[in-house]
């Protein structure tokens, strides 16, 4: 090789190193003080045991408090509004859940932001199969005995979700697609009053996730009939999966955090190999398990992909089930 060209090339790497060290020297000194995690959701929720949990293990590991300050309302987009219209520089962020794949669709046009150009993924922090739960005095125990009965009785049974489009609602919809049935869905604003009329058998059938059926399995009103994920769940033995009646049946309830459009890419990649580490934390690990919270290791790249395959979805879902916010 030619001394000019060997020096033309270290003249590119020179550049290219000096370019990156704003970058990399940002990213070194992140975090200075205390980043503000907007939550979608209200205390107490799948969404935010999660985020505390995340939240409470990057406060120890980074030195400066990451704060939980939930804003829910309006299927998450109170909250992701805020955080899209905030300064880049890594001190607000979202935690988000399914919604945010499914607002796109929901709200078609409506939408104060763009969810793909104005958020950006950093890490996902949940991914976890729904769960199909029944009073106990329901007559059908098992999948294939309440496609029967509901088959029997056309719109004459009801299940419960927490609201019009959530992930939830798109898996009774989706149940209903594939077994050619019709079970009307009855939406509820919370999960408390749901979960009274299930165990009060004013309604039969709720759909719900894995984390908050864990809680439910010594309860005597209520089981697990069934969940949507592809393989069996340790925290809920026995029970089996949609996919096992319905071949390629799969919903995801899922969670993961998201910075404005703008922040440096090289905080973005700090702040997912921050979070993975939190989560190979042997008692972080452990309590994620218990809660059956699915917790797979992910890049950013790799939850962008998540992000697009789950709009996708529901997109299809919205359309077909002809899903809409009244």
């Amino acid at each position: 090789m030619s001394r000019t060209r060997m020096l033309g090339r270290r003249t590119v790497v020179a550049a290219a190193a000096a370019l990156a060290a704003p970058t990399i020297a940002r990213a070194q000194a992140y975090p200075a003080r205390t980043v503000r995690v907007v939550n979608a959701y209200s205390p107490g929720g799948t969404a935010d045991v999660i985020c505390r949990i995340l939240c409470a293990g990057l406060t120890d590991r980074l030195g400066q408090s990451f704060a939980v300050d939930n804003k829910p309302g309006a299927a998450g987009t109170i909250a992701a509004q805020s955080v899209a219209r905030a300064p880049a520089d890594g001190y607000t962020l979202l935690y988000d859940a399914t919604a945010h794949s499914v607002n796109p669709s929901l709200f078609a046009g409506k939408l104060p932001y763009d969810t793909r150009r104005d958020l950006l993924p950093i890490f996902l922090s949940l991914q976890t199969p729904n769960t199909l739960t029944r009073n106990v005095q329901f007559e059908a125990k098992t999948i294939p005995e309440l496609i029967a009965l509901a088959r029997s009785k056309p719109g004459g049974l009801d299940c419960a979700s927490t609201g019009v489009g959530t992930v939830q609602h798109v898996s009774l919809e989706l149940l209903n697609q594939r077994a050619g049935i019709k079970i009307n869905h009855v939406p509820y604003k919370e999960m408390g009053s749901a979960r009274n009329d299930l165990f009060a058998g004013r309604i039969p059938l709720q759909f719900g996730n894995v984390p908050g059926s864990v809680g439910l399995r010594s309860a005597k009103e209520v089981t697990c009939m069934a969940h949507t994920g592809p393989k069996p769940i340790e925290v809920l033995p026995g029970v089996p999966g949609i996919a096992e009646v319905l071949p390629g049946f799969e919903t995801w309830e899922w969670n993961g955090v998201f910075a404005p459009a703008g922040t440096d890419g090289g905080l973005i990649t700090k702040l997912n190999a921050d979070m993975n580490a939190v989560y190979q934390l042997p008692a972080i690990k452990a309590r994620l398990a218990e809660l059956g919270a699915l917790a797979p290791a992910n890049t950013v790249a790799e939850f962008t992909a998540f992000r697009e395959t789950q709009i996708a979805f529901f997109a299809e879902m919205v359309k077909s089930a002809n899903i809409r916010i009244e």
